[in-house]
């Protein structure tokens, strides 16, 4: 997945890990990011849980949107969460 990002659009993203759990993060950039995570530079929680596959992404207008979306993630259950990367429209109902 390559997408880049204008000066001021942030991403926020999830992965999933090899042992099943999901990450939620935000950057600027989608690929150097996961690339960091992936060399073990990232979030000390993936260290050790890969192969790391990303499976849901969306662009926001700037970085305190994207971090607002990175906690209500973070606060869904895997339920909801499963939910919303089977069914990216209802990033919108966050």
């Amino acid at each position: 997945m390559t997408e880049s990002s204008t000066p001021d659009e942030w991403y926020v993203y999830i992965l999933k890990c090899g042992d099943g759990s999901y990450y939620t993060g935000i950057t600027k950039d989608i690929d150097k990011r996961i690339e960091e995570h992936r060399s073990g530079k990232g979030a000390k929680y993936l260290r050790g849980r890969g192969p790391l596959e990303i499976i849901f992404s969306r662009n926001t207008d700037s970085h305190g949107s994207a971090l607002k979306y990175e906690i209500k993630i973070k606060n869904l259950s895997r339920s909801k969460k499963t939910a919303l990367i089977s069914n990216p429209s209802l990033f919108n109902n966050l």
